[in-house]
């Protein structure tokens, strides 16, 4: 058994446990459910009422709920990598993800997400809202909110094009002749703008490092752009031909910068110093 999905919808006859219910209707054994559990793999809907994921093993379900189980070995069995807690505002936090984490979970599970290892970070536990994304391949910085009234003002400088995205990238081929440029090419019939700024060119290895801003936040915006023009980040598995590396998909958000809406001072977070830099701000 490698991926499968289970419903089962609770009647007064199987009404109880959940671990119990899930383990006789799908042959696994108890254990690998306790485990799929913990690792938010079991979903629980109850009649008019929010979808969660159920983790408690030892949960009583009634006639009307409907467990869900997306179950996944080898997924289950993987064990992520730790992300860093850069810098902590009680109202959001930034984090450091390393390459290979994803931002948020799946129905498959969420321990192999930044958010779940968010929320088992703070005592006393926190809320966590995703505000932005960064791809599972990609590093970097990613801003976590810790209450709906901080995600919906960081959302909003998002959406407005107020918080600065910086990233470092490594492409194939030898870009020093633009050294610096603008790329609006559209992706998904939508406006796509994303500016650089060329650092080297290493002859040995062909490649380019490159500084990259974006200011608009489409899919992939920097890989499919780069890609686009002729030079593909390396590593990527999705994107370009002849740029497969050792190292991984060389992509990484190295800061971010917004005037906060809590402090209403300039705040930057650098990678390159794992610290936050707060700057007055005088706008």
């Amino acid at each position: 058994m490698n991926k499968n999905y289970f419903t089962v919808p609770v009647t007064p006859v199987n009404a109880g446990i959940a671990s119990d219910i899930l383990t006789e209707h799908t042959g696994i054994s108890k254990t690998k459910i306790k485990d799929a559990m913990n690792k938010g793999a079991v979903w629980l809907t109850r009649k008019k009422g929010k979808r969660i994921r159920l983790r408690r093993a030892r949960s009583r379900v009634i006639s009307g709920d409907t467990l869900e189980l997306y179950y996944d070995e080898k997924l289950l069995a993987l064990k992520p990598g730790d992300a860093g807690c850069l810098a902590d505002h009680e109202q959001y936090s930034v984090w450091y993800k390393p390459s290979g984490l994803l931002t948020q979970g799946t129905n498959f599970g969420d321990h192999c997400s930044l958010m779940r290892q968010a929320e088992l970070f703070f005592v006393p536990r926190r809320e966590v809202f995703l505000v932005h994304r960064l791809d599972r391949e990609a590093s970097g910085l990613v801003l976590l909110a810790h209450s709906k009234t901080a995600a919906a003002k960081l959302s909003a400088l998002f959406q407005q094009g107020l918080i600065e995205k910086r990233y470092r990238i490594e492409v194939l081929g030898d870009l020093t002749g633009k050294a610096r440029g603008v790329i609006d090419l559209p992706l998904d019939k939508k406006e796509a703008i994303t500016t650089f700024e060329v650092i080297s060119y290493d002859r040995e290895t062909h490649t380019s490092r490159v500084d990259v801003i974006i200011k608009t936040g489409r899919l992939h915006q920097i890989r499919r752009h780069f890609f686009m023009i002729g030079f593909p980040v390396m590593g990527d598995p999705r994107y370009g031909r002849g740029n497969k590396n050792e190292q991984g998909m060389m992509l990484e958000a190295v800061s971010l910068a917004f005037v906060c809406p809590f402090l209403h001072d300039k705040v930057v977070f650098h990678r390159e110093h794992f610290q936050a830099e707060i700057v007055k701000y005088n706008g």
